[in-house]
């Protein structure tokens, strides 16, 4: 079975990411709102078309400050439907001013989103499922699953012969402290 880890590698999009950024624990908000906007905006699309329009969906998400995109409006929902750069999906839109708004009660309520993330961590996949289909908009199982992957808190990114597992488990992402 072919995985990420074998044809990623040498890949100009796919590449970079999958050893510099797939799997890796992130702690910063903008960027885990970041990976949670670009997941969700996959939703039905191939990741390939998401990597190659991550340079405009940070142009047009300020990018991804939790913070502004939060204060987006009517305007600034518009200028995101028309822009021909990123997916115009209405309601992948919405979740994505809606997710930022969340990611701010977050931070109120907790310190963080990686702290919010922390304090409900491990959980078994489906647990989180429930969570995020609680708390935010537009997150299924895959969109969770491969969210809480690419950040860290769940292991499977990798497979243990590639690489780049040996980079990420000196990194200790949380998943590795349930082993």
């Amino acid at each position: 079975m072919s995985t990420y880890c074998d044809h990623a590698p040498g890949h100009p999009f796919h590449g970079p990411y999958h050893d510099h950024e797939y799997g890796f624990p992130v702690r910063d908000d903008d960027r885990l709102f970041e990976r949670l906007i670009l997941e969700i905006n996959q939703a039905g699309l191939s990741w390939l078309t998401v990597l190659k329009k991550r340079e405009a969906f940070s142009a047009a998400f300020n990018d991804f400050s939790v913070a502004r995109v939060a204060a987006y409006d009517d305007t600034q929902r518009a200028r995101l439907l028309a822009d021909a750069g990123i997916i115009r999906n209405r309601r992948k839109v919405d979740a994505a001013i809606h997710n930022a708004n969340v990611v701010l009660d977050l931070q109120d309520s907790h310190g963080s989103f990686a702290a919010w993330l922390d304090a409900h961590h491990p959980l078994a996949l489906p647990e989180w499922v429930k969570l995020f289909k609680r708390t935010f908009r537009f997150t299924g199982p895959e969109i969770v699953n491969e969210f809480l992957m690419s950040t860290g808190y769940l292991p499977g990114a990798h497979r243990e012969d590639c690489p780049i597992q040996h980079q990420i488990r000196a990194q200790r992402p949380p998943w590795l402290n349930i082993e």
